[in-house]
């Protein structure tokens, strides 16, 4: 069978207000994630693996930073034709942003033109999940569709939440593309659950491109592709739905596989870095067959130091990188991003800290997210009450404590 020729676009424009302060100075697929990723790495990483290699990363809110890590870390071989190339906002057809996904890839037609696939795959760049998105563009190839929408089984009473998709009566071509529907029908195999949109799609190119242009034209539009580019073609009756459940990743575990999370709120963000810790990890880092590459600066080993009465340097069910130091403290349940380093006493638990951070001899931080070079003093206590923090800090509905890029928290 000959390979079909595919191009990957990523869609990385994420304003990702609600991950505030995270996102104040970066764009939301840039935000660190596990120590030692960006959030973009995790669906390159899936597309790479699975072996498609020509894709284009679309960006456009406060970028430098993401188009900084795509440029330097996603280096493939021009000498066979592979790229991942970030491709900022240009105001190619006048004067403004992009108005909507529908809209950013409207402005980019020139990629598509350039290469001429045959189909072409659009996938979000701020979840965390693996995937091997092969057996999503094989069953799209099969089928004869114009689109393909991959679907993640979530529970009806969840419905509202998410843009769902309802299928006819064979199971896999769409009958309906709903936002939030508070009178969702269940699955015919599973009445208890829906089918809830990933934004990963698969589009033959011809058919992508006839609806992008039609919709553009189109005043009323808000040139979404799940809000208006599918519904589109779920009316031609030329779209289908491919299940998560049935993607079979290699390496995976019964425990991680079928995991996808949209870290798309501060909540969610700290829960899904929870997920990383465990003994036998909801989601597993440590799969080799199917890796999540980023790149590496040129870092020493993580060191633990002292061992002197209540002076002991050590780390409990805990993530630490490398360049980390924890001298004389105690790390637990926590992910340790490079360069951070904690000082004599001091106690992190339950926490996720960035890449940078400084913490004070005795201080204490629990249940809470600090960014990249924040400065903790001696003494200080974070995420123990939550009144002064909110007074200082962002903290959400869940509680977790979230401190910015770059502070210096007063003791």
């Amino acid at each position: 069978m000959t390979t079909p020729r595919v191009l990957a676009i990523v869609l990385a424009g994420g304003e990702g207000k609600r991950l505030m302060p995270l996102t104040a100075d970066r764009a939301k697929p840039a935000v660190p994630f596990g120590g030692m990723y960006r959030l973009v790495d995790f669906v390159l990483s899936n597309l790479a693996n699975g072996g498609f290699l020509k894709i284009v990363v679309l960006t456009q809110y406060k970028s430098h930073s993401l188009d900084r890590h795509v440029s330097r870390t996603w280096r493939l071989s021009a000498m066979l034709g592979n790229y991942v190339t970030p491709v900022p906002a240009q105001q190619r057809l006048g004067p403004h942003w992009f108005a909507g996904s529908a809209d950013a890839l409207f402005q980019n037609f020139n990629l598509i033109h350039d290469e001429m696939p045959e189909h072409v795959i659009v996938f979000g760049a701020d979840h965390i999940y693996r995937m091997d998105p092969r057996q999503m563009v094989q069953q799209h190839v099969d089928s004869g569709c114009d689109v393909t929408v991959a679907a993640i089984r979530q529970p009806l009473s969840l419905a509202d939440q998410f843009g769902v998709i309802e299928t006819d009566a064979s199971g896999r071509r769409i009958s309906a593309f709903r936002e939030k529907p508070r009178d969702a029908v269940g699955l015919l195999d599973a009445p208890d659950q829906v089918y809830a949109s990933m934004g990963n799609y698969v589009f033959r190119t011809q058919a992508m491109i006839d609806a992008v242009r039609e919709d553009a034209l189109d005043p009323s539009s808000k040139h979404d592709l799940g809000g208006n580019i599918i519904p589109m073609l779920v009316k031609a009756g030329r779209a289908e739905v491919y299940d998560f459940a049935h993607n079979i990743v290699p390496g995976s575990t019964e425990r991680d596989r079928g995991y996808w999370r949209d870290v798309g709120t501060l909540d969610a963000f700290y829960e899904a870095h929870m997920d990383l810790i465990s003994v036998h990890p909801i989601f597993n880092l440590y799969n080799e067959q199917w890796p999540i590459y980023t790149g590496h600066d040129p870092l020493p080993p993580a060191k633990f130091v002292h061992n002197e009465g209540d002076r002991v340097g050590h780390a409990l069910e805990s993530l630490v990188s490398p360049g980390v130091i924890v001298s004389g403290a105690t790390a637990a349940r926590s992910i340790i991003s490079p360069r951070t380093i904690l000082h004599s006493r001091s106690l992190v638990e339950d926490s996720v800290i960035m890449d940078g951070v400084k913490v004070g001899r005795g201080a204490r931080v629990r249940r809470a997210i600090v960014d990249k070079n924040v400065v903790i003093p001696d003494g200080a206590r974070i995420g123990y009450d939550l009144d002064d923090d909110r007074r200082r800090f962002t903290v959400t509905e869940g509680g977790i404590v979230v401190i910015g890029k770059n502070a210096v928290v007063k003791a």
